[in-house]
């Protein structure tokens, strides 16, 4: 994992600024789609877009978006084929995400607190391998559902 796509809306900018110092410090390379600041109101499902689309794409394997609370953000994203965005406020949640459900979008909130450091929901959402097995298996039914519409 050394390239990311991230992206926010306005309400989230300071935290996905904070995200980007981190995963510099990770050595992961960052193609920021914006905000650019917290100054002008932008639509989350417009940052959205950007993010899924490029990892529906396949462009990008990962991808890590923010809204104010992750929410919408993530339903806007999940409308993308073979987009799997996971809102994530625990690095538990965040491992889970990976190991069972092959997250490829690591949704953050910009306004409501996390039960960890942003930094070890960032490192165990980057470190941990999807598990396969029985959980590939749900992951197919999902992709099947996506065909059906």
């Amino acid at each position: 994992m050394k390239h990311i796509i991230i992206g926010s809306d306005h309400a989230a900018y300071e935290k996905k600024e904070e995200v980007k110092k981190i995963l510099t410090s990770l050595n992961i390379e960052i193609n920021d789609v914006g905000t650019s600041s917290s100054e002008h109101s932008v639509d989350y499902p417009d940052i959205a877009q950007q993010v899924a689309g490029e990892i529906s794409r396949g462009t990008f394997r990962r991808g890590i978006l923010l809204c104010g609370s992750g929410i919408g953000i993530s339903i806007a994203a999940n409308k993308f084929p073979s987009v799997r965005a996971a809102l994530c406020y625990s690095k538990e949640a965040a491992k889970l995400s990976r190991a069972h459900n092959d997250a490829n979008i690591l949704v953050l909130p910009g306004r409501l607190p996390l039960e960890d450091d942003v930094e070890d929901i960032l490192k165990a959402w980057l470190e941990t391998d999807f598990e396969e097995g029985r959980h590939a298996r749900r992951i197919e039914k999902i992709k099947t559902i996506e065909k059906m519409f």
